[in-house]
């Protein structure tokens, strides 16, 4: 009920409702594809939902999460926002409150995405990016013009500088996740980057590859 009578109220998608009854399904759901909230009961079967939120986070995955639980002591409450949760919501709860805790969560984590947002055009180093164009200049003066997917993954790897992000999100964010590339492709742009903005192509500064991981990006 909640995804969809609500669906003008809440952007988020409940992992119990997505991932199926099974926890361990939910858990490959989390960690596949992106979501906007993530909804956990703590009596989920085969799993509690504490270690699946440990889990989403051991991965780095800074999704918000929400934890229900018919257990209500304080220290259960601590364990579970020691453990990764956002918020702890005690059974049995008004759905209004749900409600309103599940848009306050939302709002707050695309407070924060706006703030790593990066701008039409990025200067790293003697190199411009312009996004909205769909180009680039390396130090030379060298003008490349970049296709739709470079652009994206390029803002991806950006704003997440500093940080590797994971093969998964990279082809959910700039493929989709229905429709997945050969493995090499993305391999393929980052060499792409590295001739156009690299010094030295054999050993990158600004993009690296992390063995059986992801990529990063780092000034």
């Amino acid at each position: 009920m909640l995804a969809h009578s609500y669906l003008g109220v809440i952007a988020g998608l409940m992992l119990l409702l997505h991932g199926g009854s099974h926890s361990g399904g939910a858990l490959t759901t989390a960690l596949m594809l992106t979501f906007d909230l993530v909804i956990l009961d703590v009596m989920l079967p085969g799993v509690d939902g504490i270690s699946v939120a440990e889990t989403i986070r051991v991965q780095q995955n800074p999704v918000p999460i929400l934890i229900l639980s018919a257990r209500n002591s304080s220290a259960d409450r601590v364990l579970g926002l020691k453990k990764g949760a956002d918020d702890y919501l005690d059974k049995p709860f008004n759905l209004e409150e749900l409600l309103l805790r599940v848009q306050k969560l939302i709002e707050k984590n695309e407070r924060l995405q706006e703030r790593n947002t990066i701008t039409d055009k990025y200067v790293f180093g003697t190199n411009l990016i312009d996004f909205k164009a769909q180009e680039a200049f390396n130090k030379k003066n060298e003008r490349f013009r970049l296709s739709k997917k470079e652009t994206m993954l390029l803002k991806l790897l950006i704003e997440n500088k500093n940080e590797v992000v994971k093969r998964e999100k990279i082809l959910q964010t700039v493929w989709g996740y229905q429709v997945y590339p050969n493995t090499r492709t993305i391999d393929n742009l980052i060499l792409n980057f590295r001739k156009y903005f690299e010094d030295d192509s054999r050993n990158p500064r600004h993009f690296h590859s992390v063995r059986g991981v992801g990529y990063k990006y780092t000034e």
